[in-house]
């Protein structure tokens, strides 16, 4: 995206804050919080202190415009572009069907009548990331980290009715023609593809990258059962609600997947506090297998974003960089 983006300001959002809240609050201030990619992500403060959040979905708040394959936005690819109001919406059902608390949704509209896009309105959870929390107060953090562990069960635990993302199988579409960890291949055969003509070290490496892949799908043994998974799930994605309890945001990439896929992801970044987290009972094959994916999946994302106009080209550069090496020293 080349031109000038337009974000959303006090005088934009005023119908949807005045379809929540009634005429007799104000707008105080808009805050837009930038660590959005695919939407913007705003803190509404009202003119009696109180806040809220407020989402947007179009082209001006999605960094990756314009830089994603064919076929990004089809709903029934389970790997597909996870940003939009309906994705959100889902997410935010399956969550609470099975007792995993995220943001009150207080608003979801897609009449553009509101606001010239789709928008969402949801609870502002004041609390701050488990990230600052763990940082600032550990023994507070651990408390919430001990929740969270408890948590988890209940997504993990509960059999979704096919392979795919929550929003899209819950509403009644079909699961794609191919099992989990196939899917995740084709997925990662794309990231080495994105990553060759971009990076000499990937280009070199390249027959290598793809035989470790193929190497470790072939050590697994099917499984037919899917549990609910965040798919991004970490310190910074947890906020801590007013009782200490954790709360799930960027939930759009709900799916219903290996739960290991989970555990690799987490593993990443929650570093020592992972043990917390543990599940004992985990494939082993497949948490090498999802490991290495994730490195692929953390090399080809960035490479992406990185031609675009996000913010901070040099940090997905970075991120690219590292799982790269990640990805070439495995040992499959």
């Amino acid at each position: 995206m080349t031109t000038e983006r337009k974000f959303a300001d006090a005088e934009s959002l005023a119908p949807a804050i005045r379809e929540v809240f009634g005429t007799d609050r104000r707008i105080a201030a808009v805050d837009r919080l930038l660590n959005g990619t695919k939407k913007g992500v705003y803190r509404v403060t009202l003119d009696d202190a109180t806040s809220t959040i407020v989402y947007v979905w179009n082209a001006d708040e999605d960094y990756w415009a314009g830089l994603l394959p064919d076929g990004h936005d089809d709903p029934s690819d389970p790997f597909a572009h996870a940003s939009g109001i309906d994705f959100f919406e889902g997410a935010t059902r399956r969550l609470e069907a099975v007792g995993v608390r995220s943001p009150r949704l207080l608003l979801a509209d897609r009449s553009r009548n509101l606001y010239p896009a789709d928008i969402a309105v949801a609870e502002d959870i004041r609390g701050g990331t488990l990230e600052a929390l763990l940082e600032r107060d550990p023994q507070a953090g651990q408390r919430t980290l001990t929740q969270l562990a408890d948590m988890l069960p209940r997504m993990h635990t509960h059999r979704g009715p096919a392979f795919g993302r929550v929003a899209w199988i819950d509403g009644g579409g079909a699961s794609p023609d191919m099992t989990c960890e196939q899917a995740y291949l084709e997925r990662s055969l794309v990231n080495i593809a994105t990553a060759v003509p971009r990076d000499t070290r990937a280009a070199a490496g390249e027959a290598m990258l793809e035989e470790k892949l193929r190497t470790l799908h072939a050590a697994l043994e099917p499984r037919a059962e899917h549990g609910v998974v965040h798919g991004e799930l970490c310190a910074e994605h947890t906020l801590v609600g007013p009782d200490g309890e954790p709360v799930l945001i960027d939930i759009e990439g709900l799916m219903y997947t290996d739960i290991e896929v989970e555990h690799c992801w987490m593993r990443m970044r929650f570093g020592p506090h992972y043990e917390a987290l543990r599940n004992p009972d985990l494939d082993p094959q497949r948490m090498q297998y999802y490991q290495y994916v994730m490195h692929l999946d953390l090399v080809g994302g960035p490479l992406r974003i990185a031609e675009g106009d996000f913010p901070d080209r040099q940090w997905m550069l970075d991120i690219a960089d590292f799982h790269l090496q990640k990805s070439l020293a495995y040992e499959a």
